[in-house]
């Protein structure tokens, strides 16, 4: 019998990935960790800036209005789900990074880029210097009440595993549970975010919802 996958990721992409796990033949439970909510931020100067960074889908989702007068500059997104989310906002991708934020800079920084803005959440973990310019929070993502009643709902599952912050928050909540279960990390550095003791651990071997989905159905067996 294989194990449930935990879905631990906020909503709108918690449900997202549950719908697919489910496809997939497999058992979900939904338990987001974190909430995600817009921050009021202000709009600088876009003619200040020559590239729009964005590594996270939660940017052209929570950023409101102020994201349509960035429209006119090339936005590099971490991965295939925020250059989908800033497409749907109009945004128009001059490249989808297969790796961590660390990477999509030093693209810029090859292709010449000196002036970057990045939208990004509170506990980013690029900052500015060097190729960008600015950096300016548009989101947040409030850590969620979970009980031990609930965290024991955890025990013997697959953990899906899509930040470095969430891989830190769900080896706080586990306690007698780690050991019994496994996690499939979105990356190496993510895996290694949630420290030693699991029942097993591996990483994706490119940071998509799709290969996180496919490692969780071989660890699930």
């Amino acid at each position: 019998m294989s194990r449930a996958v935990a879905v631990l990721r906020p909503e709108p992409g918690n449900a997202a990935t549950a719908a697919r796990i489910e496809a997939a033949g497999l058992t979900a439970i939904r338990m987001p960790l974190f909430a995600v909510r817009a921050v009021d931020w202000a709009l600088p100067d876009p003619a200040r800036f020559d590239a729009l960074i964005l590594t996270s889908a939660n940017a052209p989702r929570f950023a409101g209005p102020g994201l349509d007068a960035l429209a006119n500059l090339p936005v590099f997104a971490v991965g295939p789900a925020t250059a989908a989310a800033a497409r749907a906002r109009g945004l128009t991708i001059a490249e989808t990074g297969d790796g961590d934020g660390a990477e999509l800079v030093a693209t810029l920084t090859e292709r010449g880029f000196t002036r970057a803005l990045l939208l990004g959440g509170r506990e980013r973990r690029v900052h500015a210097g060097g190729v960008v310019a600015e950096t300016i929070t548009v989101y947040a993502s409030d850590p969620l009440p979970i009980t031990p009643q609930v965290a024991d709902a955890l025990a013997g599952t697959v953990a899906l595993l899509h930040s470095a912050r969430a891989a830190q928050r769900l080896a706080e909540i586990a306690g007698s549970t780690r050991a019994s279960i496994r996690l499939a990390a979105i990356s190496d550095p993510v895996a290694a975010a949630a420290g030693p003791g699991w029942a097993d651990i591996a990483a994706a071997p490119v940071p998509d919802d799709a290969a996180l989905i496919a490692l969780a159905r071989r660890l699930a067996d």
